[in-house]
């Protein structure tokens, strides 16, 4: 749209137009949204270029039937859990999924609800109508690692993160464990029995399938964020899939995003004056930082030492800071086209980074390439990741088609007839590596810089993780993109 005084009423310079899939809006936004924006952003300035194109006023534009609706409120979206459907909630949360979230209570505690996930029948036993039927529709009925379980007229839902009133988005039992705290004794833990995918839809943010001499390692974290508690969850289940007799791991991350390393909203939890929000053990946001990065890297190290498996990092959805690094501790790094990395931690108040980086990316794309990438704060498209050798292939735009594109290049790499040589290889560079410069070196040396970000006198690295949770806008557009605004020294 042509920029008018009225917002978003100016003339049509381009559209496009997607298959609306039944997913989270923030999904939607993430994957459809932003790749059909792009698409017309650069049909509009190749009609701009030409000089002589007219946009067409939007009275007067319809290609497609439809018009303008009101904003959205809470009263329409609200849920009615004696009367409303498993899917019908699903299609409310989805719809307010990212922002505004949908208003409502648990627990008894008022608070929007968000990261819904239906229950079909991936529970053992008898169906959850049955197994929870004395309990009404709307009652929290079981737990599983950071979701609860609230029953529907016809089944149940998950939900994975919720807000409470001047507090933070956060998974729900660590916003509700006031409430949990007294309430887990009537709250059965539904915990999962294994690693292994469930045969029906549940909430399960780590799960492990096997095809052939593949290992395929899904951890869908919302918004791609890693908890202290998540890695080492994650590290755990990596280990295990280290024993199956398979020849190539594949890490797939999740759907919408790979990862984005350490777990803001979780650190600044850790606060005691949160509103709303119980202190997490007593840490401290400088605390909780600490034990954030440190397990990232065990992750990290555990991915690099790998000496049974090849291991690629299959990357369907964006990525951001450390989890660009958690991904190149992989052997090999295929990402799915339009998917857009922010390698540099630069933005989070000069946060200096680890997950190995000063090991692993130089090597790739030389030390110059490497202070490029790191001080640009600008994202990477996987084209220019491929160029730069920070990413080793770029595969199919289509999610689906990646999926399956993944499987058969790594199928192909399992049966090759050089495998055993990659691997010979592979583990003889490790040894290398390690006697010219121990990891423990480059782990050490990342640390003491993170640690004066954690606890140094710079408290850059605590506002900027403030202002970013708390949803604080700029006072003025970053110097790194408002390159306008940058001195001419030679004037």
């Amino acid at each position: 749209l042509q920029a008018e005084a009225e917002l978003d009423a100016g003339p049509v310079w381009a559209f496009e137009t997607f298959t609306l899939r039944t997913a989270r809006k923030s999904s939607i936004y993430r994957r459809e949204v932003t790749e059909a924006a792009s698409r017309a952003v650069r049909l509009a300035v190749e009609r701009f270029a030409t000089g002589n194109f007219i946009p067409t006023p939007q009275e007067n534009f319809s290609p497609l039937p439809g018009k303008q609706q009101p904003l959205m409120q809470q009263k329409d979206r609200r849920i009615d859990w004696s009367k409303d459907t498993t899917a019908m909630i699903l299609s409310r949360i989805n719809a307010a999924d990212g922002f505004p979230g949908v208003a409502d209570s648990l627990l008894e505690q008022p608070c929007h609800l968000f990261d819904a996930c239906a229950e079909e029948g991936a529970l053992p036993g008898e169906p959850i109508s049955m197994r929870f039927s004395s309990h009404p529709p709307g009652a929290v009925v079981a737990r599983r690692e950071t979701a609860l379980l609230r029953k529907t007229v016809d089944g149940a839902v998950w939900i994975g993160h919720v807000k409470r009133p001047g507090g933070i988005k956060l998974p729900a039992t660590l916003a509700l464990a006031e409430s949990l705290a007294s309430a887990f004794a009537h709250i059965p833990d539904l915990a999962l029995d294994s690693w292994w995918a469930a045969s029906g839809q549940t909430w399960q943010d780590i799960r492990y399938a096997e095809n052939d001499a593949l290992g395929f390692l899904h951890f869908d974290f919302y918004n791609g964020a890693m908890s202290s508690a998540q890695c080492q969850r994650l590290q755990t289940a990596y280990e295990w899939a280290c024993t199956r007799p398979t020849k190539i791991i594949v890490l797939m991350g999740g759907a919408d995003s790979w990862s984005n390393g350490i777990h803001l909203n979780t650190i600044e939890a850790a606060e005691g004056n949160v509103a709303g929000h119980a202190a997490e053990t007593a840490r401290s946001p400088a605390a909780e930082s600490w034990a954030n990065i440190n397990a990232i890297d065990d992750l990290a190290e555990a991915i690099i030492r790998t000496e049974s498996h090849l291991t690629i990092a299959a990357l369907q959805g964006n990525a951001g800071a450390g989890g660009c690094f958690l991904a190149r501790a992989a052997d090999l790094v295929w990402v799915r086209e339009g998917v857009l990395l922010n390698p540099h931690y630069k933005n989070m108040g000069n946060l200096f980074g680890s997950e190995y980086w000063t090991y692993l990316l130089p090597p790739r794309v030389g030390n110059q390439g490497a202070n490029d990438i790191m001080q640009n704060r600008l994202p990477m498209t996987a084209a220019e990741g491929v160029k730069a050798g920070f990413l080793d292939a770029k595969l199919s735009a289509d999610p689906a088609d990646f999926c399956v594109e993944v499987a058969q290049c790594a199928a192909e790499l399992a049966a090759a007839p050089d495998f055993a040589e990659r691997l010979r290889s592979k583990l003889a560079r490790r040894v290398t590596d390690e006697a010219i410069k121990p990891l423990a070196t480059y782990r050490a040396e990342e640390l003491a810089q993170m640690r004066r970000n954690f606890y140094g006198f710079d408290s850059s690295y605590h506002v900027a993780r403030f202002r970013f949770v708390h949803k604080t806008p700029n006072s003025w557009t970053p110097r790194h993109l408002a390159i306008h605004r940058a001195p001419d020294w030679s004037a």
